[in-house]
């Protein structure tokens, strides 16, 4: 009831039709007349006086206060049931015209399907979880003063030195922990980049197809983005010399590439470090996937080739672990940490120190690297269901790409199949299947799904691509087949 009065003074305010230094009704007279306890009309008052919209004084009572303006705004609250009016007032509220890039977003129902392949998801039902809820309970009993507190923009010390060991073990790469920046996954690493490293305009190229949030970040950052197109070596690099002149910043994922799945060769490694060096172009390292290899052995990162210090590298536990750590890592040339340092602190200062407390332990006591051996064996066994699965129900009209690495593969669609119409589809009976063609800056090029294995067991996988084909067949059209030449994908 007290709500009830305090919106019914509030509205006649707004509407003029009580004025500055008006008189109000004592609570006695107002509760008499409303027919209700005078607490409710007391506690209505009180709110009102806290709020500003009346005063009293002894000996005149309470009034309209006098700082009321005369010409009160009508687009609040009281007008909030009306979706009409509300419609009316927010058409005309400004935004910048970075938001509003991202104000009407595509529909992408594929993105929150719960269903089978959804990409860049792991196999969260084998995560250690025991493991990890005992390691937590012992971290959280033990947390300290200086835990607690802001934590080094950085990251946690000792999960900065796990990471530098490990990146420098398994990948190659030449850092050491005070190039290490923890992030909130790699997306913010992407972000904190940007920031650092481009001014509006600047040209930036990727790869085509290419990772939709390096886009995004990049896109944020006002950037003009370069599409560059990838061929079964990786990203080609003279094509990358032909469009590529006064570019900024090269971005790539020479382990895996995303989302054609191609491992960039040596030869293309050493062409594009020589072509960054001679045009004082960045790189961005994104090494997606890097621990999951199933082909003989993984080349070692680009960073650790690069002798002019020109890459920037970016990893994340996402996928490794479980999407909802939010930890990722950049290992930064040593001249753009203090830059990095100062955007991470514009942005949210530091990530949650406890997370990183528990995931160094981890790393530390060798159940991070039992876990990726446990999970390696299991992708290739749905690796190798998803293959067999593909090729036995498309049988001839399938072509798979990039199964050599990762959590996902790909098939390409015969010309003139939408594949966005397909993903479409495969949302609407609950499967999370991703267009390819979301994947590329400009229109044209092949047609293709993405298919993520790495959340799905094998007869989920079965069951999938059962229906997948259905799909596929409502819209018009299948797979087909067709021969990589090395030319690339068009």
């Amino acid at each position: 009831m007290h709500r009830q009065i305090c919106a019914w003074f509030q509205c006649a305010i707004a509407e003029g039709r009580m004025r500055s230094g008006g008189r109000v009704p004592s609570s006695r007279e107002l509760a008499a007349e409303l027919g209700v306890s005078r607490g409710s009309v007391v506690n209505a008052y009180e709110q009102l006086l806290a709020e500003g919209y009346f005063e009293t004084s002894v000996g005149v009572g309470t009034h309209i206060a006098k700082s009321i303006p005369g010409e009160f705004p009508t687009t609040r609250m009281w007008h909030a049931g009306d979706p009409a009016v509300h419609e009316k007032n927010v058409a005309h509220r400004q935004i910048s015209d970075r938001a509003s890039l991202w104000n009407n977003p595509v529909t992408q129902p594929w993105l929150n399907a719960p269903g089978a392949f959804g990409v860049s998801l792991p196999a969260l039902d084998h995560f250690p979880v025991d493991v990890w809820s005992k390691l937590m309970a012992r971290h959280s009993r033990g947390v300290s003063r200086t835990m607690l507190t802001y934590g080094d923009p950085m990251g946690y010390g000792p999960l900065r030195e796990a990471i530098a060991e490990y990146v420098r073990t398994v990948r190659g790469v030449r850092c050491d922990a005070s190039q290490v920046l923890v992030t909130a996954g790699s997306q913010q690493g992407l972000q904190i980049a940007s920031q650092v490293l481009l001014n509006p305009r600047d040209r930036v190229c990727m790869e085509e197809p290419g990772y939709p949030g390096a886009r995004q970040a990049f896109a944020m950052a006002n950037a003009e983005i370069v599409p560059i197109s990838v061929d079964a070596e990786g990203i080609i690099v003279s094509e990358l010399e032909a469009k590529g002149k006064c570019a900024k910043l090269v971005y790539v994922t020479p382990s895996h590439q995303y989302p054609m799945g191609v491992t960039m060769s040596s030869r293309r490694r050493m062409l594009l470090l020589n072509w960054a060096c001679q045009n004082g172009t960045w790189i961005i390292e994104d090494d997606c996937d890097s621990e999951y290899p199933f082909d003989g052995r993984p080349i070692a990162s680009l960073q650790g080739l690069d002798a002019d210090a020109r890459v920037l590298y970016v990893g994340t536990f996402s996928q490794a672990m479980y999407p909802a750590l939010r930890l990722g890592y950049l290992v930064l040339p040593k001249d753009l940490t203090t830059a990095c340092i100062a955007v991470r602190d514009c942005m949210d200062r530091f990530s949650p120190t406890l997370n990183q407390s528990v995931m160094a332990e981890f790393i530390r006591e060798g159940h991070f690297a039992r876990h990726l051996r446990r999970m390696r064996m299991i992708y290739s066994e749905r690796r190798k269901a998803i293959m067999e699965v593909l090729q036995t129900n498309l049988r001839d009209s399938a072509e798979i790409i990039g199964a050599e690495a990762g959590l996902h593969l790909v098939i390409l669609l015969r010309a003139g199949v939408d594949d966005a119409a397909v993903a479409n589809e495969a949302a609407a009976i609950g499967m999370s299947v991703m267009p390819l063609s979301s994947c590329r800056t400009t229109a044209g090029g092949r047609c293709g799904l993405v298919l993520g294995y790495g959340c799905v067991d094998v007869q989920g996988i079965q069951e999938g691509v059962r229906k997948l084909g259905m799909c596929i067949e409502r819209v018009g059209g299948t797979a087909t087949r067709s021969t990589t030449n090395g030319s690339g994908w068009k």
